[in-house]
C-alpha cells in the first residue's frame, strides 16, 4: 500500500508519496522515478517520504511551502521524531539514493553525500500535518509498471525530438543547397554575358 497526499499550498499542486511500511519503502526506491524527492528525518526512524517534481525541474526548484510540507510529513511520521523538537530532515534525487544487496530492508545510503540537503524542523505544525492528512488517499500502485509507462514515455518523446532534429537537419541542407544552386546558377549567367559581349562579333567586323 502506498499513500498520496497533495500539498495545494502553491498551484499546481504537488503530490507527496509514502510507503505503509519498510517493505513498501523498497519497492518505492527501486520504482522511484528521476522526478522525485527523498526525504527522511535525519538519523533517527522515519517514512520515506517522496516528492515528485514537474519534469524538467530540480531539486532546487522545490518551492518553500512544499519543502515545508514535506518535512513536516516525514517528521510526523518518525516514531521518535514526532515527539521531538529542533530534529533535521534530510533530502536527495532519488538518482542519489544507493541501495546494496548487504543492506537490510528499507535502509539507503547515497552515491554522493554532498548532494543531500538539511531542512531544520523545529516543532510539530499540526495545521499542515491535519491539512495534509485530509488529502490522503490510499492505493495499491503497480508501481513497476507506472515506471516502465513513464520510461516508455520518455523514450517516444525523444525520439520525436531526434525526428524533428533530423527533418530540421534535412531542411536546413536543401536550403544551403538551392542557396548554392542559386549562386551557381548566377555566376553562369554572368559569365555568359561577359562571353556575348567580347565574342567579337561587332559592327566593325563588317565594313
Amino acid at each position: 500500500m502506498v499513500f498520496y497526499f497533495t500539498s495545494a499550498v502553491v498551484t499546481p499542486p504537488y503530490t507527496i508519496y509514502m510507503g505503509k511500511d519498510k517493505y513498501e519503502n523498497e519497492d518505492l526506491i527501486k520504482y522511484g522515478w528521476p522526478e522525485d524527492i527523498w526525504f527522511h528525518v535525519d538519523k533517527l526512524s522515519s517514512a520515506h517520504v517522496y516528492l515528485r517534481m514537474p519534469k524538467g525541474k530540480t531539486i532546487d526548484a522545490i518551492p518553500k511551502e512544499v519543502l515545508i510540507d514535506c518535512a513536516q510529513l516525514v517528521k510526523n511520521n518518525s516514531i521518535q521524531g514526532c515527539k521531538m523538537n529542533n530534529i533535521n530532515v534530510v533530502y536527495t534525487s532519488w538518482s542519489n539514493l544507493k541501495k546494496t544487496g548487504d543492506m537490510d530492508v528499507g535502509q539507503i545510503g547515497f552515491f554522493r553525500h554532498k548532494d543531500v540537503k538539511t531542512v531544520a524542523v523545529e516543532k510539530k505544525i499540526n495545521e499542515i500535518t491535519n491539512r495534509l492528512e485530509k488529502t490522503k488517499d490510499e492505493r495499491y500502485p503497480d508501481l513497476a509498471a507506472e515506471k516502465e509507462s513513464r520510461d516508455r514515455e520518455e523514450r517516444n518523446e525523444k525520439k520525436v525530438v531526434v525526428q524533428d532534429q533530423k527533418k530540421k537537419e534535412k531542411e536546413d541542407v536543401k536550403k544551403r543547397k538551392e542557396v548554392e544552386d542559386m549562386r551557381s546558377y548566377s555566376s553562369l549567367m554572368k559569365s555568359e554575358n561577359m562571353t556575348t559581349n567580347e565574342d567579337g562579333n561587332d559592327s566593325d567586323d563588317f565594313m
